[in-house]
């Protein structure tokens, strides 16, 4: 996988992919259970890392 490929979303974008509240995002990326990267003030959260989670908890719910 090469850098230009990854698609990296802000934390309003993934709020809006999961329908969860903005405390929630911080809250899962505090316990990294959602990888995310930082630049400066910027934070960003990988495509990947949101199908990860989302994988994650299917397992879990099964």
């Amino acid at each position: 996988m090469t850098t230009s490929s990854v698609e990296l979303l802000t934390v309003p974008e993934v709020m809006a992919r999961l329908k969860y509240g903005r405390s929630k995002v911080y809250d899962l990326i505090r316990t990294n259970r959602l990888r995310s990267i930082t630049e400066g003030r910027c934070r960003r959260i990988p495509e990947s890392a949101v199908a990860e989670y989302i994988r994650a908890r299917l397992e879990e719910a099964a």
